[in-house]
């Protein structure tokens, strides 16, 4: 194999081949709706003209996510887990009262 300017080593960038340039997409119009004047906003049941919620619907959020996460604990300690994650509290706190009054002891109280 020779170097010679007529020799082409199959690379489409070389400069024995012309490069060629990727097709042409054809660009298609984008269908849009033109808004003029935005709608007006109509107030919600639980919500003033400004957008603020009246505090029944509040109260009644709150009361809700409340009762759900009481729910949620409640169904927690019937799984085993719930179980054994109140055993290891209790495991703990009895080995915290032991050595605190350990220390209690070794001061003299």
């Amino acid at each position: 194999m020779t170097d010679s300017p007529d020799s082409s080593s199959g690379d489409p960038g070389s400069p024995d081949r012309p490069r060629q340039s990727p097709p042409a997409i054809p660009i298609q119009p984008l269908d849009a709706e033109l808004v003029t004047e935005p709608e007006p906003r109509t107030a919600q049941p639980d919500y003033d003209e400004r957008g603020v919620p009246s505090l029944d619907y509040v109260r009644d959020k709150i009361e809700s996510r409340y009762a759900t996460s009481l729910g949620a604990a409640e169904l927690a300690e019937g799984t085993a887990e719930g179980r054994t994650l109140e055993e290891q509290e209790a495991e703990r706190e009895q080995a915290a009262k032991a050595k605190l009054d350990e220390i209690r002891r070794s001061l003299g109280r």
